[in-house]
């Protein structure tokens, strides 16, 4: 139905969670063309090609949903008294059962009106008779306060519910902590590109090594409290490897181009030293070659050592201890650990791409498939081992943070997506809508939209299921995430459909179940104990952002965004900033400070052909910006008092002023870009380049772009002044 769009369509779309319009802006409101509506309930199993095909579908969602007595997922928030609005909407005299994922039982019935269902003598869990209790039979309805779900446990829950009338209802019941976990305390931190972060020990970039590293020097000497990372999802196999760390195979499941291969104790009973040693010569040159010679990080090339080595360091037979840890492993991640590491082991014989695959073996759960992983039993079993090793050396850079003093430890990134033809979209293809990728619309930053090239989750699967893929994720984050940054956090409540083959312009929105988002969030985060941080930058949906604060998720403040968009559009004043949020001068997206006090970034996008305007007049407004900031640091003297000359001709005093700045705002946590603490002028991710920019393939370097390993790194002076801002947080 590529036609107008009509009231019935706008019907059916709403009942879907499909939107017909947005507002960019809280003045103007964009229809979106029928083709994409029409396009997103076709990828949620809705036929709506024709004016007939329409008006069926109508009929069937409302009859389905006034006949249903549940919806797939309830939530329950633990701190409400009430029941959740569907119980409470139950038929007089329905039979509930609850069975919690402890293996517990509770039945109840629900009133009439007047009736009160009240525990028996020896119901201890259940709430006391309320006023309402008191009321006579006929006086007052059902009361508004929980009589069934009081004092049940945290956890997924599993509710059945039989009618009067025959009907059966089944539902997944999430209970979750009316709020995730606060930072304990306010502290500060460094933020890195991992790969970017070599050592001298490293093989060609930075690992997981290289983290543990930083992260106890930067809670012993620094007192920092905590090191943000980029995601260290699984790549998607093959040469050359996509190098963006936003477009995993799998955000499950981390990638072993990450082990410090020295570390895994079987490395030290390998019997082939000999080639051992051929390959950690190899890894020198490579290390050499982007430390001492310019050269930028090669993935591909680390990977390819890293992988010959750990062949014959997986060659030694596991201790009995080990071999404990390796199975409660196996046994924890069950069938998504097999599928992983199956989709690994195919890709190496047929390619990544599994749509390319023998028809057989692009369905993760046929008889083809079973008889493959049985066939490459052995590499499934590497692959397997892979990702055991990368988790323990994971908890291991999180437990040395800890031990360091941090309190909140290794901030990990969850990317919003997968690649498509990625481990995750062959295992989970039940749960990704077919045919829509994830983008943004058109705004002002962008006038042709976005499209990531990233398959969404269907929000009808993920609730019929209980969230149990989303659930999985976070679990397996929380494993070793003192605290998890979640890109893109406005996506657990709407996201831009793009159909595929279409431009971004012609997508539209399609809504989750932000509660239900937000509770397996929080059930998640509490069991961990771990701190969240929502990247909410960009449009932002009205209400969104109170949502997550009101519920505990952290915000992202950065400071060239901090206007008075309401009023005059100055800059904002420190004590006008939000408290619950990460504050930072920049991100990977963006230009490191001292590029952006000194112009550099619009030099570096006029070499690239990337201005939409005139050169000089993109300078003047750099130079504007850059001016109006500096200059309300120095009317709140911030500006040290040794800097001299006009603004601009003393950076690393400007750097430290626009940090003394977020120090100044009450912002819980505080963000330094690791590149600042050297004067690095490159972006890590130039949005809008691929061949034209090496993103994310530079080391940490100083101004004059000569890489600084982590050696050196620790012990630059301009590091050390920089973070000797936030000697007031020590220990905090």
């Amino acid at each position: 139905m590529t036609g107008a769009r009509t009231d019935e369509l706008s019907r059916l779309a709403e009942l879907h969670g499909v939107a017909v319009s947005y507002s960019p802006a809280p003045d103007r409101t964009v229809t979106v063309p029928a083709s994409a509506v029409t396009a997103a309930l076709h990828a949620l199993g809705v036929d709506a090609a024709t004016p007939e095909a329409v008006r069926a579908a109508l009929a069937d969602r409302e009859r389905a949903l006034r006949e249903r007595l549940l919806p797939p997922t309830v939530v329950h928030w633990a701190g409400d008294p009430h029941d959740p609005a569907a119980l409470t909407a139950l038929p007089p005299g329905t039979r509930v059962r609850v069975e919690t994922e402890q293996g517990e039982e509770r039945e109840a019935e629900v009133p009439g009106q007047g009736d009160v269902d009240l525990p028996g003598p020896g119901d201890a869990d259940a709430p006391g008779p309320g006023p309402e209790a008191g009321a006579g039979r006929g006086q007052e309805p059902y009361p508004a306060r929980a009589t069934l779900v009081a004092g049940l446990p945290l956890g997924v829950h599993r509710i059945t519910a039989h009618a009067p009338d025959g009907r059966t209802g089944h539902a997944h019941l999430v209970v979750a902590p009316d709020r995730l976990p606060a930072p304990p305390g306010r502290s500060y931190g460094l933020l890195v590109q991992l790969y970017s972060l070599l050592s001298r020990r490293s093989w060609g970039m930075g690992d997981l090594g290289d983290l543990a590293e930083l992260a106890g020097w930067a809670g012993r000497v620094a007192g920092a409290g905590f090191v943000q990372v980029n995601p260290l999802h699984s790549a998607v196999p093959g040469a050359p490897t996509d190098p963006s760390p936003y477009r995993p195979s799998s955000r499950r499941f981390p990638d072993p181009v990450h082990l410090r291969v020295e570390d895994v104790p079987e490395y030290a009973y390998a019997e082939d030293r000999e080639r051992l040693a051929g390959l950690l010569e190899r890894a020198a040159r490579l290390r050499a070659a982007v430390l001492d010679k310019g050269a930028l990080i090669d993935r591909d090339a680390v990977w390819e050592l890293k992988r010959e080595a750990l062949e014959t360091v997986l060659a030694v037979p596991l201790g009995p201890g080990r071999q404990a840890a390796y199975d409660a492993f196996r046994a924890a991640h069950g069938q998504a650990l097999d599928d992983h590491a199956t989709y690994c082991a195919l890709a190496e014989s047929y390619g990544p791409d599994w749509t390319t695959w023998p028809g057989g073996l692009r369905d993760p759960r046929s008889g083809a498939t079973a008889r493959a992983r049985a066939e490459h039993a052995d590499r499934v079993a590497f692959h397997t081992r892979l990702a055991w090793l990368t988790d323990g050396q994971l908890r291991a850079a999180q437990r040395a943070a800890r031990e360091a003093g941090m309190p909140v430890g290794i901030v990990h990134d969850l990317a919003v997506g997968v690649h498509p033809t990625g481990a995750d979209a062959w295992a989970q293809q039940d749960v990704f809508a077919a045919g829509m990728t994830v983008g943004a619309p058109p705004d002002a930053f962008n006038a042709r939209g976005q499209d990531w090239g990233l398959p969404p989750w269907r929000p009808d699967r993920l609730a019929a299921c209980g969230y149990a893929p989303y659930r999985d994720l976070l679990r397996a984050l929380f494993r070793y995430a003192g605290a998890l940054r979640i890109d893109h956090v406005m996506g657990l409540f709407r996201l831009w459909w793009v159909p595929e083959g279409s431009p971004p312009t012609e997508g539209t929105y399609v809504h989750y179940d932000a509660e239900a988002m937000l509770a397996v969030l929080a059930l998640e985060a509490g069991r961990a104990g771990a701190v969240v941080i929502g990247e909410d930058l960009g449009t932002v949906a009205p209400g969104v952002r109170e949502t997550l604060q009101r519920r505990g998720v952290l915000g992202t403040s950065v400071l060239w965004f901090e206007r008075d968009w309401t009023g005059d559009g100055r800059p904002l004043p420190p004590e006008r900033w939000r408290a619950d949020c990460l504050a930072t001068a920049t991100t990977h997206d963006l230009p490191p400070t001292a590029a952006r006090l000194t112009g550099d970034h619009v030099e570096l996008r006029d070499r690239l052909g990337l201005l939409t305007r005139p050169a000089a007049e993109e300078r003047a407004e750099a130079v504007a910006d850059a001016a109006e900031w500096l200059a309300l640091l120095g009317s709140l003297g911030l500006v040290d008092s040794t800097a001299t000359g006009p603004p601009g001709t003393d950076e690393e005093a400007e750097v430290r002023a626009v940090h003394r700045f977020l120090l100044r705002t009450p912002a819980r946590l505080i963000g330094v870009w690791l590149p600042d603490g050297v004067g690095d002028r490159r972006p890590q991710n130039l949005p809008g380049t691929w061949d034209e920019y090496p993103n994310w393939r530079l080391p940490v370097a100083d101004r004059s772009g000569r890489a600084v390993p982590l050696e050196e790194l620790t012990s630059a002076p301009r590091l050390r002044a920089l973070l000797e801002v936030f000697a007031q947080l020590r220990g905090g």
